[in-house]
């Protein structure tokens, strides 16, 4: 089985890395991954491939940041090049980034199968563009792989095709159980974890655009992780777009 695995984001490349690793097992099953460039710089894109141990991708689109539908219409273009000339049997995508959706509709468009992992998530919030892209990936998709019973139930809703669906369990967890592990096996620890690693502690992400572009909200949550950090010590890994508005604050 030829198949190109597209990605393009933080998230999917540590979904890949487990998926990935069990496809290498399969010697039926030629995999090679695209990579859309969403996220481009070194901590958001090629430190996932070092540590994780990814395949390097066959192609890089070095398609980066922009508004939704130029990001999206360039990356589309692009994947349908290289489906166009390769002819894989499908085309693997995860989760509901812009490349997710422009891998799908590529595809679709050329009659190529294609498989979805994290299939049938909802926010049921059409305001978000992520909830866009992973309902329109999973009405395009041959093999919906989806983790939870309400996942397949929000599938059932929309009238997809049972058959289609498969419930396989969150691969997030699949990573997580092989790379806790594999960080505790290591000696050299980051330095922002050399005072936290051997007790408690909050891990906390603030990115998405509902929350960092909407200042009430965001000083609510600032507040809050303040609040905990009087209590247990809290790690902010700080997204670029985060640590640009909070700069502006």
């Amino acid at each position: 089985m030829n198949l190109i695995t597209i990605v393009g984001a933080r998230p999917q490349f540590i979904k890949a890395a487990a998926v990935s690793a069990a496809l290498a097992m399969h010697p039926a099953v030629r995999e090679r991954l695209l990579h859309t460039g969403q996220h481009f710089d070194d901590n958001m894109s090629e430190v996932f491939f070092r540590e994780l141990g990814i395949p390097a991708p066959a192609w890089n689109l070095g398609i980066g940041g922009g508004p939704h539908g130029a990001m999206t219409g360039a990356q589309l273009a692009a994947i349908e090049l290289v489906l166009m000339a390769e002819r894989p049997d499908a085309v693997l995508l995860y989760g509901d980034t812009n490349s997710t959706l422009a891998g799908a509709l590529a595809a679709a468009k050329l009659h190529i199968p294609v498989a979805h992992v994290e299939a049938g998530l909802r926010s049921f919030n059409r305001r978000m563009p992520e909830e866009i892209n992973r309902v329109l990936t999973d009405h395009v998709s041959q093999w919906l792989f989806v983790p939870t019973e309400s996942a397949v139930l929000n599938l059932q809703r929309e009238g997809i095709d049972a058959a289609k669906v498969h419930r396989v369990g969150d691969v997030m967890f699949d990573a997580a159980l092989h790379f806790s592990g594999v960080a505790r096996a290591r000696e050299q620890r980051h330095p922002v974890f050399a005072d936290v690693a051997d007790r408690a502690f909050v891990l906390a992400t603030v990115h998405r655009a509902e929350n960092t572009d909407a200042p009430e909200r965001l000083r609510t949550i600032v507040a809050a992780l303040a609040a905990l950090a009087g209590e247990i010590d809290v790690v902010w890994p700080m997204h670029p777009r985060t640590r640009n508005v909070l700069a502006q604050m």
